[in-house]
């Protein structure tokens, strides 16, 4: 079917998986009308999601965020550390921030809910695995159809990080945390990696290659703790919370 000069490859080749319409599509030359109609507008619905984003995080006072794997069940020994963690850090005065779907994000929204303290969820649209959970406060729920804006909103409302184990989402928010504070974008805040036993190879490789051949710097090992109870994580936040006066990043 054509439109415009252009056709709908998946009804040309119903054969073409979602993935190959995407790669087709992205690949294929675009007519102006498509360009303005779509991917001019989509600067106005980035901005949408920054405006409301920042609407409803702005007052909410010190925060850490919690990443980890959404795929951990509730048996998972790393999940009720994730509850125990967020407990301690809320009663601290702390705000909780997940991304709001299951797992540990659940587990720190949890945490933070058994405490009273402020549960914020920050949700992503995925096709698989992602759903909010029934911890988070209301007035605090959000859901973003872009990772990177969405990743603007855990950095720049949060005075901490505690990263338990996860794929390869959790690693892009470490990774994020890392090079801002690395790059002197946001303050030195806190990261804490969770579970030295499942944190040991990739620190192990940022020594044996990342230092070894000069990609980072010694002082950039100094980053982030590792620990492997809720006390060690929560007494690492408390003591930069004792520290600082504590103000919203930037």
């Amino acid at each position: 079917m054509e439109m415009d000069g252009t056709r709908d490859e998946s009804l040309v080749n119903p054969a073409l998986d979602s993935n190959e319409t995407k790669l087709h599509n992205s690949l294929r030359q675009k007519t102006w009308d498509e360009t303005i109609t779509k991917d001019s507008w989509m600067v106005f619905k980035v901005m949408a999601e920054f405006v409301d984003g920042y609407e409803k995080l702005a007052k909410i006072g010190p925060c850490v965020s919690i990443f980890g794997s959404a795929r951990l069940k509730p048996e998972s020994k790393y999940y009720a550390m994730a509850v125990e963690i967020a407990e301690k850090i809320t009663k601290l005065g702390f705000g909780i921030i997940t991304g709001g779907g299951p797992g540990i994000m659940e587990a720190g929204n949890k945490g933070a809910f058994n405490a009273q303290g402020r549960s914020i969820g920050l949700n992503i649209d995925l096709p698989f695995e992602q759903h909010f959970n029934p911890y988070i406060n209301k007035s605090y729920s959000m859901n973003f159809d872009y990772f990177f804006v969405r990743k603007v909103m855990f950095v720049k409302y949060s005075q901490g990080f505690v990263v338990m184990p996860g794929g390869f989402g959790t690693l892009d928010e470490l990774t994020e945390a890392m090079t801002l504070i690395q790059t002197n974008k946001i303050g030195k805040f806190p990261i804490v990696l969770v579970g030295s036993e499942f944190w040991g190879g990739l620190l192990e490789w940022f020594k044996a290659t990342l230092l070894k051949e000069g990609m980072i710097a010694e002082d950039d090992l100094d980053l982030y703790r590792v620990v492997d109870t809720a006390d060690e994580a929560v007494a690492h936040i408390k003591a930069f919370y004792d520290k600082y006066s504590v103000n919203v990043n930037f």
